[in-house]
Parts: C-alpha cells; sequence; structure tokens
C-alpha cells in the first residue's frame, strides 16, 4: 500500500480517528487477523456469523499499524458508520496516487479467476504486478486489491465478480481500469439475475467504464460479449477461435496429458503454444491472458513462454493431483455452473487412458427456473462423453443422475460426501481418473481430501456440513 497517515485516512472516509498521532500504515489491508502484515491496517467487518472487532487487538498484536471499523477499540483505528464504503474511498485515493500503473478489470460468468491468474504470470514478464487474490472480487475484495499496489506497481489485475445490476460500475468506480476483459455471459447466478440479458447488461458496465484511450478486450466467440464492442469508448481486440479475431486459437488439440496445444495468431504474427492446465478451454483463457498483455505492450513470443510456464494458483480449480497408486484426482470443487461443469467433463473425458472416468457432482446452485433442466444436460453430457460412471451427490443432484440412466451410462446417487467418499473406496483405483465438481457449498473438495489420503477403516470425513467458503463469492467464480 502506499504510505498514508492515519489522519489522511480518517479525512479521506469522514471518520473519526483515535490514537493516531504519528502512525503510518505502509502495509496492505486485509480482513483477516491471521494475515496482517507489518504496518499494515486491518478492517473490522461485522460478518453474519463473526465480528471483525473482536479480532482487532489481534491484528494489533500481529503489527497492524491500526484498525478501520464501526466502532472503538484499545490502539490506533478510525471509526466509520459504513466501513464497505470507507474501504472503498480508501481504495479509489490510492488508485489516484498509481502513477504509472496499467490497471486491467476482469469479469465473466465463467474464466475470470483462470484468466486473472494467467495475467498476473505474463504481465510479471513486464513489469511488477499485483493480481486479485484467490476470489477476492466483490466490494470488499476489489478495495483490498488495490490497496495492495503501491508505487513500484506497473500491472494491477483486478477480478471483478457480480450479484446485481451495477455491481460491476461500483467496483470499476473504485479501480478505474485502463483495460477491461469481458470473457463470457453464462447462466452462474441466473437465479439472481433473473434473465441472461440482465447478466449482459451487468458484465458490459466493464467495458462502458473504459477511458477512450483504454481497450476492451472481448471474447469473438461469445456473441453476447462479442455485441458489447458498441458499448465502450475504448479501443477494442477481439480473441477466440472465430474468424476474424484479433487474437486467434488455430489447430487447437488436447493430448492425453489433458493440456491443450495450439497457435495463437496476432497480425502477421503466429507462436506455439502449450498451456500446462487442464482442459481444451484454457486456450481461450490463454487467448484472453494473451490479448490483455499484447495491448498493453507485450511481444508475442514473451506471452507464449509465459504462458508456456503457467501454475495452478487458485485452489480446488481443475487441480490435477496424482494418489501414490496412480489414481488421479482432478479437483474443480470450488465451483460450477452448467457451463464451467461441461468444461470439466469434457477435460477429463479428453485425458481418458486404460483406466476409468468417474465423475463425482454435486448441485450447481443459483440457477432459478433453469435448474432441473441444467442438471439434466450435465448428465447427458457426462453420457455422450462416454463418462465410464457418474456419482451424483446429495439431492439436488439426483437429475444428473437421472439422466446419464436414461441415456443408459452408469450412476449412482449418494446421500453425501461420505456416502460419496465409501463407494469411491471400493470402486476407483490405479489408473483410474476422478473428477470432483459442485457449487462451493457442496463441499465436496473433501471427497477429493479423502481420496488422496491413505483409507482408514470405518472412516468418515470431517467436517461434512457445507461451508459458506469464507465470504461471499461473486459469480459463482468457477474458475473456468
Amino acid at each position: 500500500m502506499i504510505a498514508t497517515s492515519l489522519a489522511r485516512v480518517a479525512d479521506l472516509v469522514g471518520g473519526t480517528a483515535y490514537d493516531s498521532d504519528d502512525v503510518v500504515v505502509t502495509g496492505p489491508a486485509t480482513l483477516d487477523s491471521r494475515d496482517v502484515a507489518s504496518g499494515g491496517l486491518f478492517v473490522a467487518v461485522r460478518g453474519e456469523h463473526v465480528d471483525g472487532h473482536e479480532y482487532a487487538p489481534a491484528a494489533l498484536r500481529a503489527g497492524a499499524a491500526a484498525v478501520l471499523g464501526e466502532r472503538r477499540v484499545d490502539g490506533p483505528c478510525v471509526v466509520v458508520d459504513d466501513v464497505t464504503r470507507a474501504l472503498g474511498t480508501l481504495a479509489a485515493d490510492v488508485r489516484d496516487r498509481l502513477d504509472g500503473c496499467t490497471v486491467v478489470g476482469v469479469t465473466g460468468s465463467q474464466g475470470k479467476t483462470s484468466v486473472k491468474d494467467l495475467l498476473a504470470q505474463v504481465l510479471t514478464r513486464a513489469g511488477t504486478t499485483v493480481a486479485t487474490a484467490g476470489n477476492y472480487n466483490n466490494e470488499l475484495g476489489v478495495p483490498l486489491t488495490v490497496l495492495r499496489a503501491d508505487p513500484d506497481t506497473r500491472f494491477l489485475v483486478v477480478e471483478m465478480g457480480a450479484r446485481a445490476l451495477g455491481n460491476i460500475a461500483e467496483l470499476c468506480a473504485i479501480a478505474r481500469p485502463d483495460v477491461g476483459a469481458v470473457l463470457s455471459v453464462g447462466s452462474a447466478h441466473l437465479g439472481e439475475f433473473g434473465s441472461v440479458e440482465t447478466i449482459a447488461r451487468t458484465k458490459g458496465e466493464l467495458v462502458e467504464a473504459l477511458p477512450p484511450q483504454g481497450v476492451a478486450v472481448l471474447n469473438a466467440d461469445d456473441a453476447t460479449v462479442a455485441a458489447m464492442s458498441t458499448r465502450t469508448r475504448a479501443r477494442v481486440v477481439t480473441y477466440g477461435m472465430s474468424d476474424g479475431a484479433d487474437v486467434a486459437v488455430r489447430d487447437l488439440a488436447v493430448g492425453p496429458d489433458g493440456e491443450p496445444r495450439f497457435r495463437l495468431v496476432a497480425g502477421d504474427e503466429s507462436v506455439g503454444v502449450h498451456v500446462p492446465l487442464l482442459g481444451a478451454h484454457q486456450a481461450s483463457n490463454a487467448a484472453a491472458a494473451a490479448a490483455v498483455a499484447l495491448a498493453v505492450g507485450m511481444d508475442l513470443p514473451t506471452v507464449s513462454d509465459a504462458l508456456g510456464a503457467a501454475t495452478t494458483r487458485s485452489a480446488w480449480r481443475m487441480e490435477r493431483l496424482v494418489r501414490d497408486d496412480g489414481l488421479v484426482v482432478v479437483n474443480d470443487a470450488y465451483n460450477a455452473n452448467p457451463e464451467s461443469t461441461a468444461a470439466a467433463l469434457r477435460a477429463v473425458a479428453a485425458m481418458r487412458g486404460e483406466g476409468r472416468v468417474v465423475a463425482v457432482l454435486g448441485e450447481m446452485l443459483e440457477l432459478g427456473d433453469a435448474s432441473h433442466r441444467a442438471h439434466s444436460d450435465v448428465g447427458s453430457l457426462a453420457a455422450d462423453l462416454g463418462v465410464t460412471h457418474v456419482v451424483a451427490v446429495g439431492s439436488g443432484a439426483r437429475p444428473i443422475h437421472e439422466a446419464v440412466l436414461a441415456a443408459g451410462a452408469p450412476s449412482v446417487a449418494v446421500d453425501d460426501v461420505n456416502d460419496a467418499v465409501a463407494w469411491l473406496r471400493t470402486y476407483a483405483g490405479p489408473g483410474d481418473i476422478v473428477l470432483v465438481k459442485a457449487s462451493r457449498a457442496s463441499g465436496l473438495e473433501r471427497v477429493a481430501d479423502a481420496l488422496l489420503s491413505p483409507p482408514a477403516q470405518h472412516e468418515r470425513v470431517a467436517g461434512t456440513e457445507p461451508e459458506d467458503g469464507g465470504g461471499r463469492d461473486d459469480e459463482g467464480n468457477d474458475g473456468r
């Protein structure tokens, strides 16, 4: 964070400072008292289950310079009426002071976490880069990301999620992106938005916020996204497999390792790219990252080299894990929607060797009236792809099970994580591939953990109640 006196913080956010003499915030802001940096700012948020103010003393002992909260605590602090609004105001001030820094906004119904992670690894080749940590993509996460930037930051990559019309515009008012990438318009959170059209309007708020000298990076393969070119004053750059895409994927192939290889074409240049991540959809993610990187002045060979060295940076998103006996577990349990689940199924189907492919699938939440049909379509796709066996976990996944059976393919329906693990213990073995995929509340990452741990007699999986993931996860944040 750019060094800011506590008195200035109070003045900026319209708060009251206490014990603020000579206190300067020099480190990043955080909501977690266990993650305090020396000189940082602890932001005390009053949540549904936890009141951050109770952890303020621990944060100060851990080295926080001060606390931003809604009531006074013992030690240096600034007290405001609305800590979320104050955090956004403080971040906007830091953004104003980021001279020489290019801010990149990334949004989409799926893909934004993967593209954000790829961009963080590509842009660092050209300069110091700060990117959203994990899925911090909402009204708290975006300011926290901006506040991590300092005078040496050349690129700031900000993932942006939404649950309602206007959310992206609010985040753009804080981060003020120079480049905006819109990746997809899908059915994630359709139940909350009400229609795909409203989702598209919300996503397009990113390109509407760009300045005339900015760049809008749009997915040419998604007609709804491509149509956003009329909603921006910025220069438009398209990417994808479609004819006419400015940054184009050509000759895409996925080998037995599940990793895409292709030619990336931009203007008169062409380079071979191998992205060491799982799934054909990673080619589109790589092209999006490449389009942004080229727009900010990087050259194609450097971009290709960086993409070829990419690693998975966010947990539970197409993580390939291999047990000692050769069982492969693909943990994609962070979240799910119909599009991302289809991509995951295609990825593991392409990896199939001599062994079997088992898809452990849970409920995809927040799909509204489209839920039953969406789950049935996933089951039909699993059968069409030749998945050896489907394990549908929980009552919400029952339409998946029924569709698989209707297609004449094997499936079993189980009540919970423990039942899924028990079934898999007797079925999956060396050489098999097990995909684990569901919305976050299903907690199916525990299936992956159990499969990778040595089996124990009468073992039960700890923590079988669904977890909330530590806060709101906008847009489903499926990591595609």
